[in-house]
């Protein structure tokens, strides 16, 4: 389970020094709750990068091969504001934290999401976020 401890680790990294596990919990359940309930599910969202002028990073958290990082905000400019702020307000933390944090959690996200390099939707995509879910919660 090495890469589910990465994707952990990066999420404790990304958050301030007075998040605990709550908080990592917490945001992993909130992005995970994003990619579900976003209209076009996984590739709604991956839809929101392309408009945004990232549709070269979000395809590579969808390959195979290296994820291309993103930052706070460029995540911001693809998500907008509202929502940031929405998902900061729930973690108690900055904007700007909040965009970090997602930055850094949601490319390992989506590739674990997408191991065979394919978006996946419908029941397929719930059963990978619980399975998902599953090993990240045990």
């Amino acid at each position: 389970m090495g890469l589910l401890d990465q994707l952990a680790g990066q999420v404790l990294g990304g958050m301030g020094s007075g998040s605990g596990g709550g908080g990592q919990a917490d945001l992993l359940k909130i992005v995970m709750s994003l990619i579900q309930n976003q209209e076009g599910g996984l590739g709604g969202l991956l839809g929101k990068f392309n408009q945004a002028g990232l549709g070269q990073q979000a395809a590579s958290w969808v390959s195979t091969g290296a994820n291309m990082p993103i930052s706070g905000d460029q995540l911001q400019s693809a998500l907008g504001g509202d929502a940031i702020g929405q998902i900061a307000s729930k973690l108690g933390m900055s904007s700007g934290d909040a965009s970090g944090a997602l930055a850094n959690l949601l490319p390992g996200l989506i590739d674990q999401l997408t191991p065979q390099g394919q978006v996946t939707e419908g029941d397929a995509l719930s059963q990978g976020l619980t399975a998902l879910a599953g090993k990240l919660f045990a």
